[in-house]
């Protein structure tokens, strides 16, 4: 604690809660005090970080009802508010502004109480959690001939602006049972978000269902792709191949008919001017 150690200190009950907020969000800490009647001149309030490791562990005080920023570490300058509004009733959670993966850390809140002496009336503690949800995943596979049952074929599965990094699950739905991927690469961007892409490489099967699945733990978030076989065999390759015929020669039809009404329109425009002219000469 940075608080002075010559303050006579009582057992609290201490309380504990974990926040989880979104990359870039404003975070709020609770610390909530139930007692009535409180008189803010008497109390001292201190937000502070759980970690002796750490060099500067002040992150907001409240002084007889007053910010105190003399000790504030820099990290946490003009990034925390307290609810001026809420202080009388004993609600001094703290707001943090555009939280950041450094931000993710354990946090203490300390209510002191000076009277004849100085006592801890009531602490909490607050972990802070980041999270940001993964896009859908995009799963694309191979559109396979009939022979190509045995031979390995490869599936690529992405997904990005998610955080922390998730767990990537490749399922076989047949039997859902999990396949080892290929490749997994998870690539950090500047705003702390990740991205991922991983490919799936196996031997092809009559009847493939694959899976492709992105967890997000913290967000409890658990999103998938499936890629069910698209097969091509001979009839459904000729089929295809008479519907496109098919609808080349109905184009071509249509383009003839076309030109010809086209033809007949300037033959008549044609006739109808050499009428008009003919008329005007014998009239002189």
């Amino acid at each position: 604690l940075f608080f002075p150690l010559s303050l006579y200190l009582v057992v609290i009950a201490l309380e504990e809660k974990m926040i989880i907020s979104k990359l870039g969000d404003n975070a709020t800490l609770s610390c909530i005090y139930q007692e009535r009647d409180l008189h803010l001149k008497n109390l001292r309030v201190y937000w502070q970080i759980v970690d002796d490791q750490e060099e500067c562990s002040v992150v907001h005080t409240l002084i007889s009802g007053q910010d105190n920023e003399s000790e504030q570490c820099i990290h946490f300058k003009n990034r925390t508010r307290l609810f001026q509004d809420r202080l009388g009733n004993g609600d001094f959670s703290l707001l943090l502004l555009n939280v950041s993966q450094s931000d993710e850390r354990r946090y203490k809140c300390v209510v002191l109480q000076k009277t004849e002496y100085t006592r801890v009336i009531y602490q909490a503690e607050v972990i802070l959690s980041l999270a940001a949800s993964y896009s859908q995943p995009i799963l694309s596979g191979p559109i396979r001939n009939s022979d190509s049952t045995g031979e390995e074929v490869t599936f690529s599965c992405k997904s990005g602006n998610g955080y922390p990094k998730p767990n990537v699950y490749w399922i076989n739905k047949t039997d859902n049972s999990h396949l080892h991927p290929s490749e997994l690469k998870i690539t950090p961007h500047t705003d702390g978000t990740y991205s991922i892409f991983s490919t799936l490489k196996v031997k092809a099967t009559s009847n493939m269902e694959i899976e492709c699945s992105i967890e997000n733990k913290i967000l409890r978030e658990n999103l998938s792709a499936n890629y069910t076989e698209q097969k091509q065999n001979n009839g459904s390759s000729i089929e295809s191949h008479k519907n496109l015929e098919k609808n080349r020669r109905g184009a071509q039809a249509a383009g003839i008919i076309s030109i010809v009404i086209l033809m007949g329109i300037i033959a008549v425009l044609s006739c109808w001017l050499w009428r008009q002219r003919s008329s005007k000469l014998r009239s002189y």
